[in-house]
């Protein structure tokens, strides 16, 4: 278990608090989205944070107690379960974990108690919901590199999860995929301007004659139908 190590600035992390994932995988130039089965338990579940990543056997959730009685204040759990269909989460865990300040958790696997964990306002992703229930005699890793969702993560990357799932932004690439992303969100509200009034991206991106270069035939227009 590692204790200490670099993290995105609390700073940024409040930067891209009201971003959203699609813009920011975008500005990552299309990268770090980890699996699609990965989603909110339930909708309007939203994580902004560092990550604290745990390596945890499958079928064992030892580990993750560990992580809950180590975690920061807006740090993000990212669990990699390798996918294990069991609930090595439920509602206690939550309760728990929310009170020392546990902004959410991310898990390659599975969870259980899906309603109450709503009902105490802790938000969590992962593959699906499982009863389930599982051990307590395995260690793992905590604070090392884990793989999730088929994303590689580092303790302290920064971890961004809405309704379309979850992105991961490493340490070092957080302040120039910010701008990246403010620049998006701008040229994005100059471009919903443009479709309001009817305009197509097809005609304002010149998407005619790339798919013309590509090979696209139009049958020619005859006229209007009577």
């Amino acid at each position: 278990m590692i204790r200490n190590y670099d993290r995105v600035p609390s700073t940024l992390v409040r930067a891209y608090a009201d971003l959203d994932v699609a813009t920011v995988h975008e500005a990552r130039g299309k990268r770090g989205a980890m699996a699609a089965a990965i989603k909110p338990i339930h909708p309007g579940m939203r994580v902004c944070g560092t990550a604290l990543t745990v390596r945890s056997q499958p079928g064992d959730n030892l580990m993750l107690h560990k992580a809950i009685d180590i975690v920061s204040p807006g740090e993000i759990l990212v669990v990699d379960m390798t996918g294990w269909e069991g609930g090595p989460w439920g509602d206690l865990m939550s309760v728990s974990a929310k009170a020392r300040g546990c902004g959410g958790l991310v898990i390659d696997g599975y969870v259980r108690d899906s309603e109450t964990i709503r009902a105490h306002g802790f938000n969590v992703f992962s593959r699906g919901l499982s009863v389930n229930g599982t051990f307590k005699e395995a260690i793992g890793l905590i604070n090392h590199p884990v793989s999730c969702g088929g994303v590689i993560v580092a303790p302290g990357d920064l971890i961004l999860g809405d309704d379309d799932g979850v992105c991961v932004v490493p340490k070092a690439e957080a302040e120039a995929v910010l701008e990246q992303a403010k620049i998006r969100v701008e040229d994005e509200l100059v471009s919903r301007e443009q479709f309001a009034r009817g305009e197509t991206l097809w005609n304002l991106a010149g998407f005619q004659k790339l798919a013309e270069a590509k090979g696209l035939r139009e049958e020619p227009v005859t006229g209007e139908e009577n």
